[in-house]
């Protein structure tokens, strides 16, 4: 009998859109504005840490859930930001990255026939991560121009089949920040269907206009069914680094770290050793850091908007779900090849957002993580876009 060589579910997806555009834009010479990684240096302190730990001969296997210091910081943080008391013996996992942190939440939870409710859109590696796991995914949609959900229509998505709920807030792709009185409706589902709730919160750092992240596993009867996601790379620019974090209860972690273990083993152990003079930076870089990301917020948006895209400012993370309508563009694929061969923009199709493709095609996605210069660049090439009459 002949077997399939390849998996039926690896072909349910396809490559990742949002690195295919950063090839594309090496090819074409493009201002890579798809994928989100800054072009600017990481702290200098981090980077300093990472060398001593080098040529101190941190380089063999840390514990494969963690180095002991970093995980030590890591729980000081979520104190004092997340207003959360975790135990860095058993509520912590580190990972190769909220990637890896994401996918071992699922493999560990999800039993065939268990359905795992996302947001549509979602950020591109949640819907393969749910079908890897064996999960069923079931959506529920966040609409422009704030990409706020209906209630009823989240209400609606839960059933006796649901296991988990996966929400990225502050958002990817949309810039959406959710309330304090949306993550309540959240959490009041999760504890009437007995759900675990899954938060993506690696931008938990990068809000605007006087926004304060709340964590859904700090609220009332949350913690112990709640999995956050977490990591370095976005907080301290150093998405190369590839270090993430879960943290869960301990009856969860215990799975969870038995997961890690035969995906990845661990974590590079020098990087965790920097890891831990991130987590413990004053509390002023972090407010360094929403104001920088806001101030570069305001110049791009100001000049997207001159250039003639439709949308409303980010409130959060660092992307511009940004319509393209105005330009007589109906397919988002066209036209984000059109921009980043014609161009030299390079942006990401707002329908690898969406599980129905249709309801992408009239956006694209721009990060805004870059220096001035870049961003500048990026505006002055979108300039020869002309608004259809």
């Amino acid at each position: 009998m002949q077997h399939p060589l390849i998996a039926a579910k690896a072909s349910r997806f396809t490559d990742s859109v949002i690195r295919g555009m950063s090839i594309e834009a090496r090819r074409h010479d493009a201002v890579n504005l798809a994928q989100g990684m800054p072009d600017f240096a990481a702290p200098q302190a981090l980077k300093d840490a990472a060398c001593r730990a080098i040529q101190d001969d941190v380089n063999q296997y840390a514990i494969t859930w963690g180095a002991h210091e970093l995980r030590r910081a890591i729980a000081e943080h979520a104190a004092w930001h997340l207003g959360l008391d975790v135990d860095p013996e058993a509520e912590i996992t580190v990972t190769c990255g909220s990637t890896e942190a994401m996918l071992v939440a699922l493999l560990s939870i999800i039993n065939p026939g268990d359905e795992v409710i996302l947001t549509q859109p979602f950020y591109e590696n949640y819907w393969p991560d749910c079908v890897l796991a064996g999960a069923s995914p079931r959506f529920f949609p966040v609409r422009p121009p704030d990409w706020k959900f209906d209630p009823d229509e989240l209400a609606a998505a839960f059933n006796d089949r649901t296991k988990a709920i996966v929400l990225c807030n502050p958002n990817n792709p949309t810039g959406a920040v959710f309330t304090r009185e949306e993550l309540e409706a959240v959490a009041a589902l999760c504890r009437k269907w007995d759900v675990i709730a899954i938060t993506d919160e690696i931008y938990e750092h990068i809000l605007y206009d006087g926004r304060q992240h709340v964590a859904l596993a700090a609220l009332d009867g949350m913690k112990e069914r709640s999995v956050v996601v977490g990591g370095m790379s976005k907080t301290y620019s150093v998405t190369g680094w590839r270090i993430g974090t879960i943290l869960a209860p301990p009856h969860l972690t215990k799975t969870f770290r038995q997961v890690h273990d035969f995906v990845s083993i661990g974590a590079a152990a020098p990087l965790q050793e920097a890891g831990a003079v991130a987590y413990r930076l004053p509390r002023s870089y972090y407010d360094d850091l929403a104001a920088a990301y806001q101030a570069r917020r305001d110049r791009f948006c100001k000049a997207l908007w001159e250039v003639g895209f439709e949308f409303e400012a980010p409130q959060g993370a660092y992307y511009v779900m940004a319509g393209i309508t105005p330009f007589g563009a109906t397919d988002d694929v066209a036209f984000a090849g059109k921009l980043v061969r014609e161009i030299g923009v390079a942006t990401v199709p707002g329908s690898s957002f969406f599980q129905d493709k249709d309801l992408g095609r009239s956006y694209v996605r721009f990060c805004f993580c870059k220096r001035e210069e870049t961003l500048d660049e990026a505006a002055r090439r979108l300039r020869v876009l002309r608004v259809v009459v």
